[in-house]
């Protein structure tokens, strides 16, 4: 697996970002986000209907706007289709109004990259990473496919990368640094 201090890899893949007809799929390009000098949390589920990724990807949702502030790009993402992530929203009540791209690595070139494919399905693991401007990773996470992500913690941590400073144990933003 990929981890801090190596490049995130390069992608253009297709995202649900809408259900509004015609307005469904857009091509998400890493060139895109770099350009902007943005962050990028991208975290990744191992697949549409099941149990525990809906309420990690409303988690996520809910909190779209504190990554925004953090000037930082969410997106998340399987290796469904993103025409199957259009059916789970369709079909999921908390996840019809969801505030980013919901990204398909179907090809799995992504998450091979990354080394994140797991099983026999090769579905990928719950991975959460965070990426610099300079498209370093600093940050990289793994849940047992069992358990479910705590989305504060990843802000904290993207806080705390974001200061450049050393941060304490369960330091917060706001707090003194080292």
């Amino acid at each position: 697996m990929l981890t801090i201090g190596e490049k995130f890899p390069g992608f253009e893949l297709e995202a649900c970002v809408s259900r509004e007809k015609g307005r469904e799929f857009e091509i998400i390009k890493s060139g895109d986000i770099n350009n902007d000098g943005k962050w990028l949390t991208f975290f990744f589920w191992p697949k549409d209907f099941t149990f525990i990724c809906p309420t990690e990807i409303k988690a996520f949702s809910d909190k779209v706007g504190e990554f925004t502030e953090r000037n930082t790009v969410l997106l998340g993402g399987s290796t469904d289709t993103a025409y199957v992530h259009l059916a789970w929203r369709n079909n999921h009540a908390d996840l019809k109004d969801l505030k980013f791209p919901m990204v398909s690595d179907h090809a799995k070139g992504l998450t091979t990259k990354l080394g994140i494919l797991t099983g026999a399905d090769q579905v990928a693991l719950r991975a959460t990473f965070i990426v610099d401007p300079e498209n370093t990773i600093r940050w990289a996470s793994v849940n047992d496919l069992s358990v479910g992500r705590n989305i504060d913690e990843t802000l904290r941590v993207l806080d705390a990368l974001q200061t450049g400073e050393l941060t304490p144990c369960n330091w917060h933003k706001g707090e003194a640094t080292l």
